[in-house]
């Protein structure tokens, strides 16, 4: 079995035998802290492995899969995904802000605490998505259209706690 560094220098050289050696692993690579900064990847494969913590920030990635992966805490800020999969996976506090996420598939996807800051998702499909309504986004978001999305799930920006936000009208007390 290859070590992490040996894995992530296979990504970078050849994406195939990448491919073979994660599906190998009997119970998931990990590959959790790992930076994929910058990377520009076409075909990845990396099914069932722990990616915690992990950044994929300014990445462009094509037809990736990451089917049934740990995802939490993952920045894939700035990031441009086109056609990945994420299905059965969990996304707690993955940050997708500024990214553009296109026609890309959350079926069964755990967002809960996800980051969609000012992040286009055109075409995505969330439909089957759950938490999604855990998520945080603002005004600049992007969502895809409503038959993509939850029933439940309102696309409509307010502030909550979550933006933590200064209230200009708030008066100090002097007790």
């Amino acid at each position: 079995m290859l070590s992490k560094d040996e894995l992530i220098n296979l990504l970078n050289s050849d994406i195939e035998k990448f491919n073979e050696e994660v599906k190998s692993i009997q119970n998931g690579a990990d590959l959790s802290e790992s930076d994929f900064s910058g990377l520009t990847l076409d075909g990845a494969i990396f099914d069932n492995t722990d990616l915690a913590s992990s950044t994929f920030a300014d990445s462009h990635l094509t037809n990736v899969k990451f089917d049934g992966c740990d995802l939490t805490s993952v920045d894939f800020t700035r990031a441009n995904l086109v056609e990945c999969s994420f299905n059965d996976s969990v996304l707690n506090g993955t940050d997708f802000s500024y990214s553009t996420v296109d026609y890309s598939n959350f079926s069964d996807s755990d967002l809960a605490g996800a980051i969609f800051q000012s992040a286009d998702l055109t075409n995505s499909d969330f439909s089957m998505a759950e938490n999604l309504n855990a998520c945080r986004f603002d005004e600049d978001t992007i969502w895809p259209d409503n038959e993509y999305l939850p029933e439940d799930f309102d696309t409509n920006y307010s502030s909550d706690l979550s933006s933590l936000k200064d209230d200009d009208d708030y008066e100090q007390s002097d007790y």
